[in-house]
């Protein structure tokens, strides 16, 4: 199986083969789905790839008609996830898939999409957010702060600290957040061994937002434009 990491095209590929997927069925676009996967990634135990593929095409997890070159698309997918569970496992720093919008949007509006495919990979799979470790509440408020406070139920002291948290001056420094976040929570739910150092993920220099050229009509935000965050 091919592991290199996915090029533009590939990510461009991806997307398309996304878009192919028929109705009624509800696919991740690539943004949610990057963060879909960063977060079955850091589950405290594995998880298959037989129990967290039927999600990503299909929000109710629905399988994908006989016709549909799933193999292709899975093998996309697959790779993205070794992707990140490498950078995880080495504390080391990747580009999360995130569209640069309007120079007038803020921060959060453009990292929203992906932290909500985080939080769907919280819901479908719940022994993350299962860990009773304080640890665990200053990343996710990171992560989590990108949501209105009024969607986040039973969540009192995430809240908390939310309000406490200074907004991202721009887009790189969203961006960074989040895989700061993810390094921080992989150091309670996936530990290194006690004689290597934890979390210190930090790009030579301001991470570029990557983003796939295109997504199912409807889906991408108005507003996003083809470019990368500089």
């Amino acid at each position: 199986m091919n592991t290199n990491p996915l090029t533009d095209a590939d990510i461009t590929r991806l997307q398309s083969l996304l878009d192919r997927v028929p109705e009624p069925l509800e696919p991740l676009d690539a943004v949610a789905l990057d963060g879909f996967l960063a977060g079955v990634v850091l589950q405290p135990q594995t998880v298959p790839p037989t129990q967290w593929l039927r999600w990503v095409t299909d929000l109710e997890g629905r399988a994908l008609p006989a016709a549909y070159p799933a193999a292709e698309l899975h093998a996309l997918v697959r790779r993205r996830h070794a992707e990140i569970e490498t950078a995880v496992a080495e504390r080391d720093w990747f580009d999360p898939w995130i569209f640069e919008l309007d120079e007038d949007a803020p921060p959060s509006e453009a990292v929203l999409p992906w932290v909500a495919g985080f939080a769907a990979a919280m819901d479908l799979f719940p022994a993350l957010m299962a860990i009773e470790d304080p640890e665990l509440v200053e990343p996710l408020a990171l992560l989590y702060r990108h949501f209105d406070p009024a969607d986040l139920e039973d969540a009192d002291a995430l809240v908390a600290v939310i309000e406490t948290l200074e907004p991202a001056e721009d887009l790189a420094e969203a961006v960074q957040d989040l895989v700061r976040a993810l390094m921080l929570i992989a150091d309670v739910s996936r530990p290194l061994p006690r004689d290597e150092p934890k979390a210190n993920a930090k790009p030579n220099t301001r991470p570029a937002a990557k983003r796939p050229a295109a997504k199912r009509a409807g889906a991408q935000r108005q507003g996003a434009k083809p470019r990368r965050a500089s």
